[in-house]
């Protein structure tokens, strides 16, 4: 209660307490705030200063992480161009083993095409040619062409994310090695048959050339040329072969050889129909050469026109070379007798004989059986008077039968 100019005024309790926290917040306020003036500088500056703190602190951590940052995408970027680097090592080399696998294909076509050539050329056989699909084992060091595999194309974008990337391809040294080692085998195989095939066409050269040697020899023995044209339907214009000035020895050498082999055909052509083979079988007993001889009926010398030979009768009689039957009879002093024409000029007569086993115009080869042995005509025993007759003259047969014996080794 409140007494002023004699009036007197009643607070509650309430309102007591209301007035005395108002009076202690307002006392509380202007001590802060006399204390805030007072002290106003040196919390100003102590702000200033942990705020300062706080901002160099902050800017060194973002330059640590900015640092971080630039080392990670630094080795990204070394990472990822290391791995272009080797993609493009890996996409060179594979190029240069398409290339080097295509070569090698090329080359086993070219070889192909040989082995074709010299298999065309007749004997002796050809060896050492590959066959399109044909797969080798390891185990005999030949190895089969690769196929070709298709190229990726490399990237080239650069990813500066923190996220690590994978390689853009295999290291080189795991890709390589198979491959070129299978090349390398390839390529030892196609060498060893390239050289069989050269070592084969050498001696397919040799061998043609040796038997026209060998056949020109013993025409000329006989005193018969080749023939001049061929037998058959055949013709056409002359046109030369001409090799062109860069041709591979190889080439040179199959054109030698189909040389040899046409004129070996040719002479051999001629060679088949010469009566140069024996006319009967077994060995040989001579019992009149041909010449002067004294007769063997009359005792005075007279001219042998051809070879007797003994046998028993009915020993087989055959053809001395291809021929066509001109004579199949009785010849009076021959008896029974067989005359084949042989063509150049030559025949060939086959006398006492006890049978005959052709006719007149029959085609005969060489050792076919054209009769028996016998002792018909003017004959003291069995056996065979063969003659052989160039342009109608008798000439010595033995010289045909030498020729033969040389053409043994053929």
């Amino acid at each position: 209660m409140l007494a002023f100019a004699g009036r007197q005024v009643r607070f509650g309790p309430v309102a007591f307490w209301m007035v005395i926290g108002t009076l202690m917040i307002m006392a509380g306020w202007s001590i802060v705030t006399a204390t805030y003036f007072a002290f106003r500088d040196e919390v100003v500056a102590g702000l200033v200063a942990r705020q300062a703190d706080l901002q160099v602190a902050y800017e060194d951590r973002l330059a640590e992480m900015r640092a971080r940052v630039d080392r990670i995408v630094s080795r990204q970027i070394a990472a990822t161009e290391q791995a272009e680097e080797k993609n493009d090592l890996v996409l060179r080399r594979q190029s240069l083993l398409e290339k080097r696998a295509g070569a090698l294909e090329q080359r086993a076509g070219a070889l192909e095409q040989r082995a074709g050539a010299l298999n065309s050329l007749g004997e002796p056989s050809v060896t050492g040619s590959t066959k399109p699909g044909v797969r080798y084992s390891s185990a005999d060091d030949d190895t089969p062409m690769p196929r070709k595999r298709s190229r990726s194309k490399g990237t080239n974008d650069r990813r500066t994310s923190l996220e690590p990337r994978a390689p853009a391809a295999a290291s080189p040294d795991a890709v390589k090695p198979e491959v070129d080692s299978k090349l390398t085998r390839l390529e030892k195989y196609l060498d060893r048959v390239e050289q069989r095939q050269a070592s084969t066409l050498r001696q397919l050269v040799e061998s043609y050339e040796s038997k026209v040697k060998k056949v020109r020899a013993a025409l000329a023995d006989i005193g018969v040329g080749p023939a001049k044209r061929a037998e058959g339907g055949v013709g056409g214009p002359y046109v030369p072969v001409k090799l062109p000035a860069n041709a591979e020895d190889f080439q040179r050498q199959i054109q030698r050889a189909m040389s040899a082999r046409s004129q070996f055909d040719r002479l051999n052509k001629t060679l088949a129909i010469m009566p140069i083979r024996r006319p009967i079988a077994g060995e040989i007993d001579m019992s009149s050469t041909f010449g002067m001889r004294v007769d063997p009926f009359l005792g005075r010398p007279a001219m042998h026109t051809g070879l007797d030979f003994r046998g028993d009768v009915g020993d087989a009689v055959r053809t001395t070379g291809n021929g066509t039957v001109v004579s199949a009879g009785w010849a009076g002093g021959y008896g029974k007798m067989i005359e084949i024409d042989h063509g150049h000029g030559l025949h060939t007569r086959y006398g006492h004989l006890s049978a005959t086993v052709v006719q007149v115009g029959q085609s005969v080869k060489t050792g076919q059986v054209i009769g028996r042995m016998g002792s018909t005509g003017r004959s003291t025993g069995p056996h065979l008077h063969y003659e052989t007759r160039v342009e109608g003259n008798a000439v010595d047969p033995q010289r045909f039968l030498r020729a033969g014996q040389r053409m043994g080794t053929l």
